[in-house]
């Protein structure tokens, strides 16, 4: 146990997201999203949602602010112009966490596949709201 990390982070995310640099993508897959097919490394947090485990690790991930959106969801297929009901939270916790604004990029389901395998890894989560995915970008301690 170490003092100061959220519980919620387990050794292995931490280790992983420890191995991060500036720019690396981070999924926060819901438990439907296809983690291991999509992911290069695939880390679990079973039992655990996506907005728990994005505000604990926001208390250790700087968000990148040399692009314009250093956060996405995948868009929904259903209704394209309507936002899902967890991505309020998501920007509550994002906002709250950088001190500003952060701009929640939607992706089209295919292409947010495409930035999940190339992402540095996918974080396999019980969410289940649908559409309750989300890619973060590593920022910059300063």
């Amino acid at each position: 146990m170490l003092k100061g990390i959220d519980p919620i982070i387990s050794p292995e995310l931490l280790f992983l997201i420890a191995q991060m640099g500036h720019g690396d993508e981070l999924v926060l897959a819901d438990a439907n999203f296809p983690a291991v097919t999509m992911g290069r490394r695939v880390v679990r947090a079973d039992g655990h949602g996506v907005p728990a485990v994005l505000e604990g690790l926001l208390k250790l991930f700087p968000l990148d602010t040399f692009v314009d959106a250093p956060a996405a969801v995948m868009e929904r297929v259903d209704k394209p112009a309507e936002p899902a009901p967890v991505w309020k939270e998501f920007q509550r916790l994002l906002d709250g966490a950088e001190g500003r604004h952060i701009t929640l990029d939607r992706v089209k389901r295919f292409d947010f596949y495409e930035r999940a395998k190339n992402a540095f890894a996918v974080v396999a989560t019980g969410e289940k709201a649908l559409y309750g995915n989300l890619i973060i970008k590593k920022g910059v301690i300063g």
